[in-house]
């Protein structure tokens, strides 16, 4: 008897083996090599049945059997950005957000992954959410059970009492503290241990005041240089990197010498946290569209009236520090704080990114490699050993960076999650 079973169980195991899925190709018209910043013509990318390019060549006369024809296409790695609030929609701002549960911001959360990846954006690094919901939504898109990018998530972040990541909406009798809050180099030793141990894959937290935030400036420091010194050293002990929230000068240059390992906004950057970014190797991380739909739609949205005028008085010297950091050679990664924005217009940063001094290519490198290299994922460029992570617009954006706003074909890790060229 025991010989049948085990008779059994290996014909199952053989049946299932051969029922595997045997992998993939895509035929590419044009495929832009992002490392080179050219064009190469006519490529043909194969991939396992793990969702890992194995090759990538150029196109015979017979293609195998198949293969995703996107002849009259261009095809790009699929797009990273480093700075998302996946659960967060701009309806949420304001006072409005108090009437947002955690249970409801994963529902938004589930929504907003979908459109993100339909947008060509293959992976995301998630830098704050309420009650571990951008974890849940994480776990949802690995099992398979929702549509969504590849997700890099921090869980709540952390700050000061009354800091930007402190909820400072309610009075006094509530005695309502935001669940990241850490005082103090153990108290934050300790919060981070705490955030790992809920699901954390990367530390976020507030090195200066904020924008959307009650009753701080954007340039005032918060944590000190020791609190986020121990945080650093937990953070990479425990195999987990950082990043930091800091618009004002002094938090920017103190964040970097505390070893934290990407600046977010950036906004008043001075050339000695430039100098400082390059020799530390600190990427520098500027959301330099969302200054449009703040002062466009934000009082329409529900944003504070004092977070419009900090927007007045910061969004222009952010970009213009962005084209002076560019230009003196600084580590540029593409986020875009999403969440502030309605979800699926990421790539409209490309092309301020470019209209403040980038060239297409160094906008593109800015979503692909540099991302991948921050997040430490195997992505960013379509070559062997990377995740089959590739999208596929018209036109040519290494000449005309918008058409990436009209991604037409996403496919991540080997699966298709978008092909508009399928109806043509």
């Amino acid at each position: 008897m025991r010989k049948v079973l085990v008779a059994l169980f290996f014909s199952f195991l053989i049946v299932a083996v051969s029922q595997a899925a045997p992998g993939g190709a895509v035929r590419c018209g044009k495929l832009v090599d992002v490392r080179a910043g050219r064009l190469l013509e006519n490529q043909l990318i194969s991939f396992d049945a793990d969702g890992t390019i194995t090759s990538v060549a150029p196109a015979g006369s017979s293609l195998p059997s198949g293969t995703i024809d996107l002849v009259k296409a261009t095809c790009l790695p699929g797009l990273i950005d480093v700075h998302t609030h996946i659960t967060g929609d701009p309806s949420h701002s304001g006072y409005a957000g108090l009437g947002i549960s955690v249970p409801r911001s994963a529902v938004t959360g589930a929504k907003n992954a979908r459109l993100t990846l339909m947008a060509g954006f293959t992976t995301v690094r998630n830098v704050g959410a309420a009650g571990y919901s951008d974890v849940a939504v994480r776990d949802g898109i690995n099992a398979g059970e929702i549509p969504g990018p590849r997700m890099f998530v921090s869980g709540p972040p952390l700050g000061i009492t009354g800091g930007h990541c402190d909820d400072n909406l309610l009075p006094s009798e509530y005695h309502h503290v935001a669940e990241g809050v850490a005082d103090g180099p153990w108290a934050a030793r300790a919060k981070v241990r705490e955030v790992i141990k809920y699901g954390a894959d990367v530390i976020k937290i507030c090195a200066s005041g904020g924008v959307l935030s009650k009753g701080d400036q954007p340039g005032t420091p918060q944590y000190t240089l020791e609190e986020m010194t121990a945080i650093a050293e937990e953070a990479h002990k425990l195999g987990r990197k950082v990043a930091a929230h800091a618009h004002g000068t002094q938090s920017i240059k103190d964040a970097i010498r505390a070893g934290i390992d990407s600046i977010e906004h950036s906004s008043l950057i001075d050339d000695e946290g430039i100098a400082l970014a390059k020799q530390h190797g600190t990427y520098l991380v500027f959301d330099i569209y969302n200054d449009d739909y703040i002062l466009q739609m934000g009082e329409k949205a529900g944003m504070l009236a004092e977070s419009i005028e900090k927007e007045k008085k910061i969004g222009r010297l952010q970009r213009e520090n962005f084209r002076k950091a560019f230009k003196a050679g600084a580590k540029i990664a593409f986020g875009t704080d999403s969440g502030v924005y309605p979800h699926g217009d990421n790539a409209k940063q490309f092309g301020k990114m470019v209209e403040w001094g980038m060239k297409p290519i160094d906008a593109i490198q800015a979503a692909t490699i540099n991302a991948a290299d921050l997040i430490g994922v195997k992505a960013g460029a379509i070559e062997a050993g990377n995740f089959a992570d590739i999208i596929a617009v018209d036109g040519n954006p290494l000449e005309n960076v918008p058409v990436l706003e009209n991604v037409k074909f996403v496919l991540k890790g080997g699966a298709v999650a978008r092909n508009d060229f399928a109806a043509k």
